[in-house]
């Protein structure tokens, strides 16, 4: 049998060509379309349910800007420590870069993320099994000033962890039953890569409130997504109740409303009451108490770092690591923020249930319904 070498360096076949996956003309390395913002992104949290720890991963590829990073960061305490990887992409199916990869295992069902050691105090071995379906979320458009600014497709799911984490002289074993999690893959076009010249474009690519929280109980998942602007306008906006049962179908709980309390002098959720009163069985009201916090643009490429962003190139392989401690940088808290939370439900089907998750959030600009104006904080 001749083992051939790979194609050569100016071509663009790769082993993903082999399937029967191709949607254009064109190699599954290029994307249909020529946007230098098109990605196709993994995203992973794993989190024990007591608050002790919380570990988010991220690998994503951006084919016209030739590039493929990941990063993971583990908060423990106060402590956030990251360990970030950069390359040029060539196989679309090589989903490793450095130290960090994701395998699928089982589609839609079970994946493997591992953090190898690199120098930078996070290590992991970790397997993620579906607790609920893959859910198809709704489509994520917006225009501004004549471009496409997001055009984006992403599958959900709540799960549950098994392995090990190593970070900071602590080793966790993960076991499914107090560890558990949420994933996505999103793809499109989103905003990636080096700062663009913002032209007309100067009041930024998203505003007013984003709110994610994928929650999971004992037999059902509940999937909670909201951009909501000033006024009330709701860019994005979907409830979903999704059971462990794969022959029961989602129940649309109908339009969510949130009640947030900030933290005074900040942007931060400390507590928030999450309503559904159109859904079937009866509405439904949801506590949400934060156990820890994760503020996810500190080192990961989310865009706070001007030398690290998704997408940004760095090298043909570049390896880094990042370190914080949320009381002494507290100055430096800012933008996104993935909580650890406990959610509790009172009234409709699941009276009294009591589950964990994530609640995700931003106040991008003026929200004044919480007394947000600009970017200055609350008084």
């Amino acid at each position: 049998m001749t083992d051939f070498p790979q194609p050569r360096a100016h071509g663009s076949l790769s082993s993903w060509d082999d399937f029967p996956v191709h949607q254009v003309a064109e190699t599954i390395r290029h994307s249909a379309t020529s946007d230098r913002n098109f990605y196709d992104r993994y995203y992973f949290n794993c989190h024990s349910n007591d608050g002790e720890a919380f570990l988010v991963f991220g690998l994503g590829q951006y084919p016209n800007l030739s590039v493929q990073d990941a990063f993971a960061c583990v908060v423990v305490g106060d402590e956030h420590r990251v360990v970030r990887a950069s390359r040029e992409l060539g196989d679309r199916m090589d989903t490793s870069v450095g130290p960090l990869r994701v395998e699928v295992v089982r589609p839609l069902h079970e994946l493997r993320i591992v953090a190898e050691e690199s120098g930078h105090d996070v290590t992991f071995d970790l397997t993620w099994t579906g607790s609920i379906p893959a859910f198809e979320e709704p489509r994520q458009y917006l225009r501004k000033h004549g471009r496409v600014l997001f055009d984006t497709m992403r599958l959900a799911q709540t799960g549950q962890w098994s392995g090990w984490i190593q970070t900071g002289g602590h080793r966790f074993e993960v076991t499914p039953d107090s560890w558990w999690g949420t994933r996505d893959r999103s793809w499109g076009v989103r905003p990636v890569g080096e700062e663009e010249p913002t032209g007309i474009r100067t009041e930024g690519q998203m505003t007013g409130m984003w709110n994610y929280a994928p929650m999971q109980f004992d037999d059902h998942s509940i999937l909670y997504i909201l951009n909501e602007h000033v006024g009330g306008h709701r860019e994005l906006e979907e409830a979903v109740r999704i059971w462990n049962d794969p022959d029961r179908e989602p129940e649309w709980l109908g339009r969510p409303e949130h009640a947030c309390v900030l933290t005074p002098g900040t942007r931060r959720v400390e507590s928030s009451v999450l309503s559904f009163p159109e859904a079937p069985g009866g509405g439904i009201e949801i506590a949400v108490e934060p156990l820890m916090d994760c503020w996810l643009m500190h080192g990961t490429g989310y865009g706070i770092d001007p030398d690290w962003r998704h997408g940004m190139y760095q090298g043909p392989l570049v390896v880094q690591g990042r370190q914080m401690d949320y009381v002494a940088d507290k100055a430096s808290l800012f933008g996104l923020v993935d909580q650890v939370a406990r959610f509790t439900q009172s009234g409709g089907v699941a009276d009294g249930a009591v589950g964990h998750g994530l609640h995700e959030f931003f106040f991008i600009g003026d929200f004044p319904d919480y007394g947000l104006v600009g970017w200055d904080p609350a008084p």
